[in-house]
């Protein structure tokens, strides 16, 4: 007999619950681990395990969390009041009965972002097996988690809630690790026929689905291959703990690609940043957002980069800021310097110490080396640019650009007052405030002329202040 089509997946994520201990007018699912919410993480591990739809029960905060969660793949259903996990499946019964009449239903938590798809594959392919499946884990120290009892022969009989356990209970150490996946709309007959008779007064899921074991359906126990996933978060203790592991995966897998993290404790790679073979990454380090960094590549302690791409060879100094900066091939940041967003250094250019870059390109081997700011401006190829120069870009109604040369030479503390330009080749004397257009190959002096007063300067030093 050939085997049964797989039945379709869908996620139903919980994600109502105020989360109190978390302290925060936030809802708990929209506080951030590694650069994102809760609530993306689980729903990112839901579409990659190939659920067909993905449906968020949400209560507190509902207007917020759809607000700051995005895809057409979401439904949204409202628990209105919360009355426990039972109840918060309940409510998406009609969603899932417009996919198919029979679906597997891969029940999460929003507060659970360390969930694998691979994790969430075996839990559904379980359930095609039997009636349904539950992933559970061995922990050292369970706490308050619900444990999970089985029989003479190994096979699941039921869940039990910590606060609901006996002392011979407690001392079991599977625990449940609150993913399901679950028939439809077989689960749905026995969610209508829970008691809240337990502490909490609450309709709990974990009974549903332990009145089925005892109905003689075959729930597969599942275990998770790293207990890390079941870890929930409930206050800013375990967000950090939930945050720290989810880079530590990322810096894992970037190390066995070929990546150097001198000190991964003290290194923050987030998830959705890319970085070659033989970059070496030096402790301090903060590579955020979508940034990109190549092969060969150097990026020196305290560096913080959001958003940017550093290409091959680049050396990014220390203590250097790039937020939505595109750095080309074997260009040099900083140390202390700022590239602001769009700003773009062609390859082999330099930025240096205490130097700010802002809606600017950077042409390939131009030198900015010494405390400078360069706004709204374009600097040619192999132009140098001094100390201490500054590009007036803002008159205090518009901002205008600058334009320097291929080739050009801006002497130290030099002035441009935008809008301006210096042509290739040209250069402008230190000191100067350059108000017009300077021809190439020209020198531009814009300076008053200076008068040595003799006798003066004693008077000077003796004045009291």
């Amino acid at each position: 007999m050939p085997n049964p089509a797989p039945r379709p997946r869908v996620a139903v994520i919980l994600a109502a619950g105020k989360g109190t201990r978390m302290k925060s007018s936030l809802p708990k699912v929209l506080h951030e681990a590694a650069g994102r919410p809760l609530l993306a993480w689980v729903i990112d591990a839901a579409r990659a395990a190939g659920c067909e739809r993905i449906l968020v029960v949400v209560g507190h905060g509902a207007e917020r969390v759809r607000e700051a969660i995005g895809g057409a793949d979401l439904r949204w259903v409202l628990q209105a009041e919360q009355r426990g996990t039972g109840h918060a499946l309940a409510q998406a019964e009609g969603e899932i009965s417009d996919v198919a009449e029979n679906a597997t239903v891969l029940v999460l938590s929003g507060d659970v972002p360390l969930v694998n798809p691979a994790t969430l594959d075996r839990l559904a392919r379980g359930a095609e097996e039997g009636w349904g499946a539950m992933a559970v884990a061995e922990m050292a120290d369970p706490g308050s988690l619900g444990r999970v009892l089985v029989d003479g022969s190994g096979a699941f009989r039921e869940i039990v809630e910590a606060r609901d356990a006996a002392l011979e209970e407690l001392a079991v150490r599977r625990i449940n690790a609150g993913l399901y996946a679950l028939p439809a709309p077989d689960v749905f007959t026995y969610l209508r026929n829970l008691k809240a008779s337990n502490a909490q007064g609450e309709l709990y899921l974990t009974d549903a689905v332990t009145i089925a074991a005892q109905d003689g359906h075959p729930v597969r126990l599942v275990d998770l291959p790293d207990p890390d996933e079941a870890l929930g978060v409930n206050d800013r203790v375990e967000l950090a703990k939930v945050h720290r592991l989810l880079l530590d995966r990322h810096l894992q897998a970037l190390m066995k690609a070929g990546v150097t993290v001198l000190e991964p404790a003290r290194t923050v790679i987030e998830p959705g940043v890319r970085v070659g073979e033989d970059t070496v990454i030096h402790p301090g380090v903060s590579l955020l957002g979508h940034s990109s960094i190549g092969r060969e590549c150097v990026v020196h302690q305290g560096a913080w980069l959001r958003d940017s791409t550093v290409a091959d060879g680049a050396i990014i100094e220390p203590y250097s800021v790039l937020d939505g900066a595109e750095v080309g091939d074997g260009c040099r940041v900083g140390p202390f310097a700022r590239l602001r967003p769009a700003s773009r250094l062609l390859g082999g250019a330099r930025v240096g110490n205490f130097v700010e870059v802002k809606g600017s390109e950077i042409g390939a081997g131009a030198k900015v080396n010494h405390l400078s700011y360069v706004g709204d401006a374009t600097v040619g190829a192999g132009a140098n640019v001094g100390a201490g120069v500054v590009t007036c870009n803002y008159d205090g109604v518009r901002k205008s650009s600058t334009e320097i040369g291929a080739g050009a030479f801006i002497g130290s503390d030099t002035m441009l007052v935008a809008p301006v330009k210096v042509g290739a080749g040209a250069s402008t004397a230190a000191g100067s405030v350059i108000t017009k257009n300077v021809p190439d190959g020209a020198l531009a002096v814009a300076r008053v002329r200076q008068k040595n007063l003799e006798g003066r300067a004693g008077g000077l030093h003796r004045r009291k202040i």
